[in-house]
C-alpha cells in the first residue's frame, strides 16, 4: 500500500506521516524530497539551468521518474507500506507520480491537507521558519493549485485533531 500525503508547507504532512507510521504495521516513511536534494547536488549547473529554470528540483525530469522507481524498489525488495509525504501542486507532476505507484501497486492512495494561509503561516513560523522564505514563497501557489484541480480527498487539519486526522485516513483505507 503506498499513502501519499500532499498538501503545502506547514499544514502537518510530516506530523500525520510519522502518526500514521506509528499505526499502520510494516511502514515506513519515503520522502521524495531526498531525492529533490540528491538531484540537486549531483545534476550539473547547466542541466538545472535548463530544466529547472524555477529553481524548484521538482521540475527535473529525473525526480518525477525516480520517486516512482525508488518506491517501486522500496516495496519490492522490503515488502512494506510506503508513507509518502510531499508538497506537489504541479497537477501533471501529481498524475505522474500517482499513476506512477498506481502501476505497480493498485492501492494507491492520496490525500491532500488543507488549512487557511494565516494557519500555515503561523505554523510555519512555529518551526522555525524565516518569514519569506520558500516554505512561505509557496502557500499561495500551493493553495491556488489545490483549489483549481482535483486532488482527490482533501482533509482539513485547521478544525482536527491528529486523532480525527489519522481516524478519517485510516476509514477511507478501511483500516478499522
Amino acid at each position: 500500500m503506498i499513502i501519499m500525503i500532499n498538501g503545502a508547507f506547514g499544514v502537518g504532512k510530516t506530523t500525520i506521516a510519522n502518526t500514521l507510521q506509528n499505526e499502520i504495521e510494516h511502514s515506513m516513511i519515503y520522502d521524495p524530497e531526498e531525492i529533490g536534494y540528491m538531484l540537486r547536488n549531483v545534476i550539473p549547473i547547466d542541466i538545472k539551468r535548463t530544466e529547472s529554470t524555477t529553481g524548484d528540483f521538482q521540475d527535473l525530469e529525473l525526480w518525477k521518474e525516480l520517486t516512482v522507481d525508488v518506491a517501486k524498489r522500496l516495496i519490492t525488495k522490503y515488502k512494506i507500506n510506503l508513507i509518502v509525504p510531499m508538497t506537489i501542486r504541479k497537477i501533471e507532476y501529481f498524475h505522474f507520480i500517482y499513476n506512477g505507484f498506481k502501476s505497480f501497486d493498485d492501492q494507491t492512495h492520496h490525500f491532500c491537507l488543507s488549512a487557511s494561509k494565516e494557519t500555515i503561516y503561523e505554523r510555519l513560523r512555529l518551526r522555525g521558519e524565516e518569514e519569506g522564505n520558500w516554505c512561505f514563497q509557496q502557500t499561495d501557489k500551493c493553495l491556488e493549485a489545490y483549489k483549481q484541480y482535483d486532488f482527490g480527498e482533501y482533509i482539513d487539519t485547521e478544525k482536527n485533531s491528529i486523532i480525527e486526522i489519522i481516524q478519517e485516513i485510516k476509514e477511507k483505507l478501511n483500516l478499522y
